[in-house]
């Protein structure tokens, strides 16, 4: 045999004996009984552990100009100043879907730990959430209760009961009879379609003499599409009885149009909206009753599920979050349900300063 053979062979039985004594790794250890999940879908949590005043959480909304939104950010900062929490709220200065994913990567890219989105669109939304969880980020959604990139969803209560109770208000102000239309912010935004389609669906079953006119109205999100799409209705449909309204400014525009053509007291005008949109509307009858949910309880509200995924709670059925309207939640799936809505006529519309 060659000396280049026998070099050879020497080689692979020193490499052999080497890897027969190599010592074995030990296993890793089990996580010690009670400690908190580090993880969430697979993917470790960057705020884990941090002490409140060491978190950053960004709450991206619709858009920063609307009332309804600046009243969200007294709950935010309410959160970041009862918990030492840096807690902030942005949104672009219109509702558009492409300006608010803009603004949801400006926070992503500020290092936050939690991100509470209010999506004005869900699906162009998803894949920058997801973005956020796959960095570790803890996502918090409200009004996407069909969303697929967050952990939890809050909404401020189960969105076919309030569609349904909406549709009964309207329907005894109809006289349980004639033509009504729907409103819609956008065909795309979650909640104002699981509270039409409640209506219509409950509508259908329980006031057979009630009559949906056209298909869903979309707003935009605008006072001034409501306004226009009211009048075009007034033509189309002499005989129209009722409206029921889901973006805060459905109602107004059209009580707005309805009380321009003198027909406040024909046309039954019901759905979400705050005293400061609807607030003269209904003082004067051109809506009859608005409704709604504190949106700082509700900005608020997020904030906390994201704190307590951080420090490792379990967020369970009947929780108390510790925010007016969210003492006894309910969860289904990924969906968070707080029992938070409220009914504003001109009589107690001064008891909600927003």
């Amino acid at each position: 045999m060659s000396k280049l053979w026998q070099g050879m062979i020497f080689l692979l039985l020193v490499a052999l004996i080497a890897a027969c004594a190599a010592p074995v790794a030990p296993a890793p250890a089990a996580p010690a009984a009670g400690a908190p999940e580090a993880e969430a879908g697979g993917v470790a949590l960057r705020g884990m552990g941090k002490s409140a005043d060491a978190l950053m959480f960004g709450t991206v909304v619709k858009s920063s100009a609307f009332n309804w939104f600046i009243r969200m950010e007294e709950g935010v900062k309410e959160f970041a100043a009862e918990t030492g929490v840096n807690a902030f709220q942005q949104g672009p200065s219109v509702a558009d879907a492409a300006q608010q994913i803009q603004v949801t990567e400006d926070v992503i890219a500020q290092g936050v730990d939690a991100l509470l989105v209010v999506p004005h669109q869900v699906p162009p939304m998803e894949p920058v959430l997801k973005k956020a969880m796959d960095q570790g980020i803890v996502v918090v959604t409200h009004e996407a209760s069909d969303v697929q990139n967050a952990h939890y969803d809050v909404e401020a209560f189960d969105n076919a009961s309030y569609g349904r109770h909406i549709m009964d208000e309207m329907a005894a102000c109809m006289g349980e009879e004639g033509q009504y239309a729907v409103f819609v912010g956008t065909l795309t935004s979650t909640t104002h379609n699981e509270w039409v389609d409640a209506a219509v669906a409950h509508q259908q079953e329980t006031y057979p003499n009630m009559e949906l006119v056209g298909s869903k109205n979309e707003s935009n999100d605008t006072t001034e599409r409501a306004y226009e799409l009211t009048k075009e209705l007034l033509k189309t449909y002499p005989n129209l009885k009722g409206i029921q309204g889901s973006a805060a400014g459905d109602v107004v525009g059209a009580g707005q149009a309805i009380e321009e053509a003198g027909l406040q007291d024909a046309i039954c005008v019901y759905g979400t909206s705050i005293p400061s949109y609807a607030g003269e509307l209904l003082t004067t009858g051109a809506v009859d009753k608005a409704f709604a949910w504190d949106p700082a309880m509700a900005g608020k509200a997020m904030n906390v599920v994201a704190q307590k995924m951080l420090a490792g709670e379990e967020i369970a059925d009947g929780m108390d979050l510790g925010v007016p309207g969210y003492e006894n939640i309910r969860i289904d799936g990924k969906v968070i349900y707080g029992n938070a809505w409220i009914d504003m006529t001109a009589e107690n519309m001064d008891q909600y300063p927003f």
